[in-house]
């Protein structure tokens, strides 16, 4: 679990890990520089499988191989201080490594809950079985990210994570475990992923096109390169505004209330808050208007212009 000014949700994320019907486990989280009372809730658990690592802040990609160093145990799960484990999120993916060998990493389908911990959808991954993982594989990423329980030696063969490609270091990852061995999805939810305004992640069409197509020659090409990462993290720096963040959060939750879980009222609340906070994006305008469209329509031109790598 890498960790960087978690303190609002950090509790929850651990508490559902100390609590999972498997328990031979150790709980490693890199505190990537925190500056909040992140480090303080963490060592508030009395509970010796939690270990905890601190380290200058460097990134995500830093985070994870520190963990990846420090690892002792034969499978990773992966996981984020704001998302929250199903109970037996971590029961149900050693059994499936246990069971097939020739699989390097499996995921699993998710529910999706706003900041406040509210339901925004249930997700059901593109893909569940290897071969349509492999057919979509360089289309979409495959898998969500705190999701998975990959086999350490595999990745650590693989090279880890790349500190070059920001914000889908995990994808880059998928490309290169696919020559390792099989991938799969489990198709049950097995944790929540919460949507919130100070997470890494934003919609990629906020990004901008040359984000988009940097990351794209990337993901085709298996690899990247030291200058590609320094201008995509020219890109996301010039996009660290607190405004620009919090939109893109309406926004995104916005179309999901929309494409994923139709409810138009709570998606106008949700476009609106984003147009009042950043109202310079024409787009918010397009999806307000959508939003009055009957569902029918609505998901038949979701269908006709699917949001690609």
């Amino acid at each position: 679990m890498p960790v960087y000014n978690s303190e609002k949700y950090i509790w929850a994320a651990i508490h559902s890990v100390i609590n999972q019907t498997w328990n031979d486990f150790e709980l490693l989280i890199v505190n990537d520089g925190s500056t909040d009372g992140t480090q303080e809730i963490i060592k508030s658990f009395a509970d010796d499988r939690i270990v905890l690592i601190n380290q200058e802040n460097g990134g995500v990609a830093k985070a994870l191989n520190t963990g990846l160093m420090h690892a002792k145990g034969d499978y990773i799960a992966r996981f984020d201080a704001d998302d929250i484990c199903f109970p037996d999120r971590l029961e149900e993916q050693v059994n499936f490594l246990d069971k097939h060998e020739d699989y390097v990493v499996v995921g699993s389908d998710a529910e999706y809950i706003l900041e406040d911990g509210d339901h925004l959808l249930d997700f059901k991954c593109l893909g569940h079985s290897n071969e349509e993982i492999r057919q979509r594989l360089y289309f979409y990423c495959p898998f969500i990210h705190s999701s998975v329980m990959y086999r350490k030696e595999a990745v650590r063969e693989a090279g880890g994570y790349s500190i070059h490609a920001h914000s889908f270091e995990d994808y880059l990852l998928w490309i290169q475990l696919a020559k390792a061995g099989k991938l799969a999805n489990l198709p049950m939810p097995l944790i929540k992923v919460r949507y919130n305004p100070t997470s890494v992640t934003i919609d990629e069409k906020w990004r901008g096109s040359r984000f988009r197509k940097l990351k794209r020659a990337a993901i085709r090409r298996g690899f990247i390169t030291n200058g590609e990462g320094d201008a995509l993290l020219e890109i996301i720096g010039n996009q660290e505004v607190k405004k620009y963040k919090e939109a893109s959060y309406y926004a995104l939750c916005g179309k999901k209330f929309l494409t994923d879980n139709y409810h138009p009222v709570k998606a106008r609340e949700q476009v609106s808050k984003a147009i009042k906070v950043y109202p310079l994006r024409l787009d918010n305008y397009a999806l307000l208007i959508a939003s009055f469209f009957p569902e029918k329509l609505l998901r038949w031109l979701h269908k006709r212009s699917p949001n690609r790598l």
